[in-house]
């Protein structure tokens, strides 16, 4: 409860900051989302032996470019005193995070559905390249289509961009759901609820015609709350109980394990009960084929303890074979010689 209060008033707070300075809002907002960014790839980046799940270990290394990303963002804003020989830098920066964000949790589950593994080092390098093609488009060769006209609002690129955005976070919020048994309760829950938020912020960023109007700065709050909301998925699980991801695979396949093993004994018992029959098959072969006493009047056979049993009853005890009882031409004859016809 006390927590809760604490975040609700520093929303509040947050908010009577664009009464000071818009820009101050919208620095204070970006470096929120910057700092859980950074810290949702170092917790991956030096978890990434221990991590199975392939989707959290991708998106928790394309983190950190697209944090890179929004620095760039907050300090190209407008006003800022930094880059300052070109009015579309931050608009541009903008649209390059979410679509490298909004590509990142789609492309992840790839891996996840073929269970495959990839190499972070590698990986790493291909954000490298493509953050440093994506900087150079905006900062260098100033390539990158236009999204943001002051005085006009927002550029046809710009909107359609925000939309195609939110249909790919759909997307991935799809698949999230088809794959929610490969991930912990809470981290599932939570990564949900982060990537709604973030479809609301790119709605919001749909709107606005000027840097500093209310939609800009609703757009921001729902970024807060996408990224907090991941922060409550990766980082404060991670730090305070860090088994739920890195050995939530770990988990699974030692329940894996004893179903197997459960199913290996059942095998096992089930073929040591044939080896036994197998044994009394043969030794009950072994007993018919050696010398047997047999009485040459009554045909009783005498056993290994010295008792003497029918023919029946021995071969019953001794054998699979199963007797039926008939009588024969000549035991007609001479039993039964008035049914003789």
């Amino acid at each position: 409860m006390v927590q809760n209060i604490f975040y609700i008033v520093l929303l509040v707070s947050l908010y009577f900051t664009t009464f000071v300075n818009y820009l101050l809002f919208h620095t204070l907002a970006e470096i929120f989302s910057i700092i859980v960014a950074c810290s949702f790839f170092l917790i991956t980046w030096n978890s990434k032996k221990y991590i199975k799940n392939p989707y959290l270990l991708f998106i928790g290394i394309a983190y950190f470019f697209i944090a890179f990303l929004d620095l760039l963002h907050t300090l190209s804003y407008k006003g800022m005193p930094i880059f300052t020989g070109y009015d579309f830098y931050a608009n541009q920066l903008w649209i390059g995070a979410r679509y490298m964000e909004s590509m990142t949790l789609l492309l992840a589950f790839f891996f996840l559905n073929k269970n495959k593994q990839f190499n972070p080092e590698l990986l790493f390098l291909i954000y490298t390249v493509i953050t440093a093609f994506l900087v150079a488009s905006i900062f260098v060769w100033q390539s990158f289509p236009v999204c943001f006209i002051e005085g006009s609002g927002l550029t046809p690129f710009k909107k359609i961009s925000e939309y195609i955005i939110c249909v790919i976070l759909l997307i991935s919020m799809r698949l999230l759901h088809k794959k929610r048994k490969l991930f912990e309760g809470e981290i599932y829950n939570w990564m949900l609820i982060s990537m709604s938020c973030t479809v609301v912020s790119e709605l919001a960023f749909t709107f606005y015609i000027s840097n500093y109007g209310v939609s800009n700065l609703i757009g921001h709050y729902f970024k807060i709350f996408s990224f907090y909301f991941i922060y409550k998925a990766i980082v404060k699980t991670a730090i305070k109980d860090p088994y739920k991801i890195i050995f939530k695979e770990l988990d699974t396949t030692i329940k894996s394990l004893n179903d197997e093993i459960t199913e290996r004994k059942k095998l096992e018992h089930e073929k040591e009960e044939n080896i036994a029959k197998l044994k009394k098959a043969l030794e009950d072969i072994k007993t018919l084929n050696g010398l047997i006493p047999i009485c040459s009047h009554c045909k009783k056979i005498r056993d290994d303890k010295g008792y003497w049993n029918r023919l029946e009853t021995y071969i019953d005890e001794h054998s699979e074979a199963t007797l039926s009882h008939g009588i024969c031409p000549e035991c007609i004859k001479k039993h039964y010689p008035g049914h003789v016809g």
